[in-house]
This record gives structure tokens, C-alpha cells and sequence, in this order.
């Protein structure tokens, strides 16, 4: 057996050689498959990447079955801070599953996350990752602009402060007009926001699109893909080409 720290600075404790991964982050998932997809023994139902994996479905992030993960008899689930629940997370603890924790706030942070993660999991860094690392490790040097970042309607939420997706944005010239709020996803309301000069309204939590969401807003709005802004994984390797040509 071996004691690895996970992104919280816990100590998880996992065997030697690890065979069995539950996911119930879909990037995660997403990590795990395009590296060593033969681990995975379960995700939950929002893991849609890769479309062809085959793998018993757990349920959703926030509300993951837990007795049924524990008939997998993973080796490992490997979480999020943020999407998943501390109540569920403490449940697969108390079983004496092992749970490996992720909580990066910025590029640099999931890169390195992710390095901990795989690392830790199958043994070896995959090239995407290192790709990954290479496409993220240039400065944009063009024009900035100011956006509102919304993330749900009904009620109107938007993206606030240390978000990952927020320095994405960031890293291609597009700042958050809310990075300064005092929440993370502050409740907004369209017709009273800080001076910007678009909105970025992607797929995913809220599934925005050309026809729900832009019609809410006075300043041009753009929609993007929602993996590409919100998840770090293999999505990260061309993330940065796909949204600044969303955004442009």
C-alpha cells in the first residue's frame, strides 16, 4: 500500500498497483479513459467523454449512489471539491474506500493536479498532459476585453471569484467584471451589471445557446462550449484555440 497526498493535503491511501477507478467527475473521467480507459469501473451519468465508454453509471455528481460504488470495490474514487458533496465523500471515507480529492482554482493548478492524479494512478504522465502543459504555457499579448461570465438562469448566476474557468478567460484575454465579488457564483441580475464589453454564456451547467440566454443581455454575447471552459482534462489541449475562435 501506498499514503500519497491528494489536492486537499490529505493522505489517501491506495494499493501499490491500482485496477479499479471510480469517477464521479466527468473530466476526471475523461482523464482516466484517455490514459488508461481499462481502470475505469464506474462513472456517473454526466461523464460523457469518451461517448463509447462502458462502464457501470453511478448516478450523478451531487448525488452519487453510494452502496452501489461500494460494490465495485474500487481501488479509488476520484472526486472534486466543488462538484461533488463532503456528505458523500465522507460515506465512501467511512466504508473504507479511498478517495482522492481534486480542487484547482486556475490552469496552472489542474495541470498540476492532474499530474498528482495520474501520476498517482496509473504510474505515468500521458502526452496530452504534457501537451496540455505546452499549449498553456504561453502569454496573450493581444487586446483585452471585460465580460460576465452567467453559468445559470432561473436564477441568474454567474461565474465570480477563483473559478477555474474565470482564468481560462483570463489567459486569452477575456477578464471576469466579477472576479472581485465576495461568492464564487454570485446571483446576478441582467439588467444591472458592471460595465463589460460581452457575455460569455456556455453549454454547460445551464445548457445557454443562440436561442436561450443572449436575449437577456444589452452587450453582444457569445456562447461557447462548456466542456472546453469549465473542464481540465485532454479538453484542455485544445481549449484554447476552440474558445478564442468562439469568442472572436
Amino acid at each position: 500500500m501506498r499514503e500519497l497526498s491528494d489536492d486537499l493535503g490529505d493522505v489517501v491511501t491506495m494499493p501499490s498497483e491500482v485496477t479499479r477507478v471510480v469517477s464521479i467527475v466527468p473530466s476526471l473521467t475523461e482523464s482516466i479513459a484517455a490514459t488508461h480507459e481499462h481502470l475505469l469501473v464506474g462513472a456517473t451519468d454526466w461523464c460523457t467523454h469518451p461517448q463509447h465508454l462502458d462502464v457501470t453509471r453511478v448516478r450523478g455528481t451531487k448525488n452519487p449512489d453510494v452502496d452501489l460504488i461500494k460494490t465495485l470495490a474500487p481501488d479509488v474514487v476520484i472526486a472534486n471539491a466543488e462538484e461533488n458533496r463532503a456528505i458523500d465523500l465522507d460515506a465512501l471515507k467511512a466504508a473504507g474506500i479511498a478517495v482522492w480529492i481534486t480542487a484547482p482554482t486556475t490552469v496552472n493548478e489542474s495541470l498540476d493536479s492532474l499530474d498528482r492524479l495520474l501520476s498517482a494512478i496509473t504510474g505515468d504522465i500521458p502526452g496530452w498532459l504534457r501537451q496540455a502543459r505546452r499549449v498553456w504555457s504561453t502569454t496573450y499579448d493581444g487586446k483585452r476585453r471585460r465580460a460576465v461570465i452567467p453559468i445559470w438562469r432561473r436564477p441568474w448566476m454567474a461565474l465570480g471569484r477563483d473559478t477555474f474557468a474565470g482564468d481560462v478567460l483570463s489567459r486569452i484575454g477575456i477578464d471576469n467584471v466579477l472576479a472581485d465579488s465576495g461568492e464564487r457564483y454570485p446571483r446576478i441580475d441582467p439588467g444591472v451589471l458592471p460595465d463589460h464589453d460581452l457575455v460569455v454564456l456556455p453549454d454547460e451547467p445551464y445548457a445557454f445557446s443562440p436561442d436561450d440566454g443572449p436575449e437577456a443581455f444589452i452587450r453582444p454575447a457569445k456562447c461557447v462550449s462548456g466542456r472546453h471552459l469549465t473542464w481540465y482534462g485532454p479538453s484542455l489541449v485544445e481549449a484554447r484555440e476552440l474558445l478564442t475562435r468562439q469568442l472572436a
